[in-house]
């Protein structure tokens, strides 16, 4: 391979690094995204080795120059910092939106099912769901994990449950969803978007933000605000003595970083009804646990919510 070739193909490598590295730090996770930045450094690192063997007698000046010391010097002290990540350099990263795999991630294992958020460097959230007795791992229950304010408006769901009939076994949480997909069409209809849209379906209160950062990175707003962490699970095909097929279950535990906590157990709240309401509008309100729950009541032993924040 001529060193023109390789200089040629080494450069136009360069620009689709540079464009990739700057869409994957600026746009949302993308596993197209990234796989075409690390499978293009692959091959940008085979055509710098074809340049230095094309220009092997320019590349022993450069070695037996002083320059070399202070680019190597150089360079090592940057890698330093960036590894290090000082406050400075977490303020730059905290403008990415692509947080990759460390912002969400769920995992199975013999123990259980361990949910882990992380949307900043200094806040971890580890959500561990111990399965109970009922629990069947070959035909796993249908399960969401969302966050709400405290004027019960969903914010954010952490954990999209998987299945065609999710949204009809899990009603409560897609009655939420669904209510917050409302919102942001109306939002986007107004000039004032989401501030007007917030003045629109509640009281400008302190709770009734619908940025998730203005609840979990409350280190970064003048005022931080309580909020909830709920799980719906529901087991198909599950009967009673009572019931044809049992409900879904909500669990809940409320957050507050006024009186942060680094650890909290989630506690059933009910089970949703489908009523209607004024202007036959569908509401979904919980009702407390009776006696027609059997199983159900023992798909998860326990739920223990860790946050770890900065600082603590």
């Amino acid at each position: 391979m001529s060193q023109r070739l390789v200089t040629l193909f080494t450069a136009t490598t360069f620009v689709v690094l540079s464009v990739s590295g700057m869409v994957a730090f600026l746009q949302p996770f993308s596993i197209q995204v990234v796989g075409l930045h690390a499978l293009m450094g692959f091959a940008f690192v085979a055509l710098v080795i074809f340049h230095v063997a094309a220009s092997s007698r320019a590349m022993g000046r450069h070695l037996r120059s002083r320059t070399l010391w202070s680019a190597l010097v150089f360079t090592a002290l940057l890698t330093a910092l960036l590894w290090w990540q000082p406050a400075p350099v977490k303020a730059i990263l905290g403008w990415s939106k692509n947080l990759g795999p460390a912002l969400d991630r769920f995992e199975v294992g013999e123990a259980g099912m361990v949910y882990r958020y992380s949307p900043d460097p200094g806040y971890k959230m580890i959500l561990d769901l111990r399965p109970g007795p009922a629990y069947d791992a070959a035909r796993p229950p249908r399960l969401a994990i969302w966050l709400e304010n405290q004027s019960h408006y969903h914010i954010k769901t952490l954990l999209e449950p998987v299945g065609d009939d999710a949204e009809a076994m899990l009603p409560y949480w897609s009655f939420k969803v669904a209510g917050w997909r409302e919102a942001m069409e109306e939002a986007k209809k107004r000039e004032g978007g989401l501030d007007e849209l917030v003045h629109a379906v509640s009281s400008p209160t302190e709770n009734s933000s619908f940025d998730p950062a203005d609840y979990i990175l409350p280190g970064k707003t003048a005022s931080p605000m309580p909020y909830r962490l709920l799980i719906e699970v529901n087991q198909p095909g599950d009967p009673s003595e009572k019931e044809k097929d049992q409900p879904s279950l909500v669990y809940q535990v409320e957050i507050d970083n006024h009186d942060p906590r680094t650890f909290q157990l989630l506690e059933i709240v009910g089970y949703p009804v489908r009523e209607e309401g004024e202007g036959g509008k569908i509401e979904w309100p919980l009702y407390y646990v009776d006696d027609r729950f059997e199983s159900a009541l023992d798909l998860i032993d326990s739920a223990l919510l860790t946050i770890e924040r900065g600082g603590e």
